[in-house]
């Protein structure tokens, strides 16, 4: 016999396969991937955090 399938479970999973394709798609554009871009952000304001904190007051 053949194995049934719930089609409506069937659809939700090629539409998230092929959402998931899309977004794999766009992020090789882009480049960076949200974490990293963070990480360069956090690592930015700490840099310009520890400028400040040196600076002699006139």
């Amino acid at each position: 016999m053949a194995e049934i399938v719930n089609l409506r479970q069937a659809r939700k999973q090629a539409a998230r396969k092929t959402a998931r394709a899309k977004a794999d798609e766009n992020a090789a554009k882009s480049g960076l991937t949200r974490t990293e871009r963070d990480r360069q952000k956090a690592e930015a304001e700490k840099a310009a955090r520890d400028l400040d904190g040196h600076k002699r007051d006139p």
